[in-house]
């Protein structure tokens, strides 16, 4: 089994994920902070990993070091689950509709980190949240899962369409990628012999 259990601990937040890649999407998510915790449950359902999260963070300051770190650990969950990426397709792409949002998501699970984000929120918040945390969350996962993410907001007018539309494209887009890939069983997907 894919699976892999992560726990970070510091003076702002303490972490314990909880991942399966081949799971059914089934999620029990508890950051603290109520969108977050909604959009963690999309990445888990549409890339069928199942998830389970508690977190504790100091969100009397703000939300930004529970998003952060949620990001960090998560990734390095997704990294130890995916071990050295034998017999998975290791590409995926999604480019996926939301009401008035359209996102388009290309991401490669290349072992080299590297955020390309053109996603634009036309506000600052989404209730209290504060949209430009959705970058803070994939910058900090893509660097610890080792992860090239490219992610494109194509139009969009409603925030919160906008940001669900980036979790669930990336979510389709992982889910594609880590698949196993039956014309690649035992081998690594890259002719360097390592990811």
């Amino acid at each position: 089994m894919r699976t892999a259990n992560v726990t970070r601990k510091t003076a702002e937040t303490d972490i314990s994920v909880e991942i399966s890649l081949d799971g059914t999407g089934s999620h029990d998510n508890r950051t603290g902070v109520g969108f977050f915790d909604h959009m963690l449950d999309q990445l888990a359902r549409h890339a069928l990993i199942d998830m389970k999260l508690r977190v504790t963070g100091d969100t009397h300051i703000d939300d930004h070091h529970t998003v952060e770190d949620t990001g960090i650990a998560l990734g390095q969950a997704l990294a130890r689950a995916l071990g050295d990426k034998t017999g998975i397709r290791r590409y995926g792409e999604c480019r996926l509709p939301m009401d008035d949002a359209q996102v388009a998501c290309a991401l490669d699970l290349s072992g080299r980190p590297f955020l390309v984000w053109h996603v634009d929120m036309p506000t600052a918040k989404i209730g209290s949240f504060d949209t430009e945390l959705v970058r803070e969350f994939f910058q900090a996962f893509s660097s610890h899962a080792g992860i090239t993410l490219h992610l494109d907001a194509r139009h969009g007018i409603n925030s919160h369409h906008i940001a669900e539309a980036t979790f669930k494209a990336c979510a389709r887009a992982l889910r594609m990628a880590v698949e196993p890939d039956p014309r690649q069983a035992g081998t690594i997907p890259s002719t360097k012999g390592t990811l």
